[in-house]
């Protein structure tokens, strides 16, 4: 059975305090943005009619949800977390969702996910890597359950390349964004945040990550001027 280390227990603990406020503290922190990111994300998926699709670090099932509205009502949607906080708020949304027959919720790191090879048409993870501490096991985990010709995407933070843009991208994400979070959460929680995002591969670097990791035909999408990066790499 996989454990996580010590780093990955503080991470998910964190994640389990702010449980009770992170939808709220997300739309309001990125002004309602990270909803448009995550929906270009979810129209790269490749599925077919009876299709399954795996939303990994889904968190409380954002993702899965926007999935679902997206695709036949065939597709079948699994969403991982290794949060259990998380996932327990998932449920309940998603169980008031008109896709409750269609999306399951199980806690799952993504370096440890519970599926045969080969299972799933596509794979999404938003705003998760940089919180997966072993991202090259996390990445080959999700090559080895994507099936061939499969397609995974992966949405996350990244760093504006204009200077004028990133100085003030900093500051917000720094200076205010702790502060506010801490207002209505916990202050920690949300300077992890952009430390998380400051320390996280750049583009380049992370391209490079995906490609070791078996994927291939990788394409970078860059949203609102770089502040979010979506990744697309394929199964051959």
């Amino acid at each position: 059975m996989f454990r996580l280390s010590d780093k990955g227990e503080k991470i998910q603990q964190m994640f389990g305090a702010i449980a009770p406020r992170y939808d709220f503290l997300n739309r309001l922190l990125s002004f309602g943005i990270d909803r448009r990111w995550r929906t270009k994300a979810v129209r790269l998926l490749k599925y077919n009619e009876g299709s399954r699709i795996l939303d990994v670090a889904t968190g409380t099932g954002d993702v899965a949800l926007e999935i679902a509205l997206c695709t036949p009502a065939s597709v079948k949607i699994t969403g991982a977390d290794f949060c259990k906080e998380m996932v327990d708020l998932g449920v309940v949304k998603v169980g008031g969702s008109p896709y409750a027959d269609r999306i399951d919720l199980i806690v799952a790191p993504c370096e440890d996910l519970p599926f045969a090879d080969d299972t799933f048409d596509s794979v999404t993870i938003a705003f998760g890597i940089r919180n997966v501490v072993d991202r090259k096991l996390g990445l080959a985990e999700m090559w080895r359950v994507l099936r061939p010709g499969g397609r995974m995407i992966i949405l996350e933070f990244s760093t504006p390349r204009s200077h004028l843009f990133r100085q003030l991208y900093y500051f917000y994400f720094r200076r205010l964004l702790p502060v506010v979070g801490g207002l209505f959460s916990r202050y920690n929680a949300y300077k992890y945040l952009p430390d998380s995002v400051l320390e996280f591969p750049s583009q380049e670097e992370f391209s490079r990550m995906i490609g070791e990791a078996g994927f291939h035909n990788i394409h970078l999408h860059e949203l609102t001027f770089g502040i979010a990066t979506i990744y697309a790499g394929e199964k051959e």
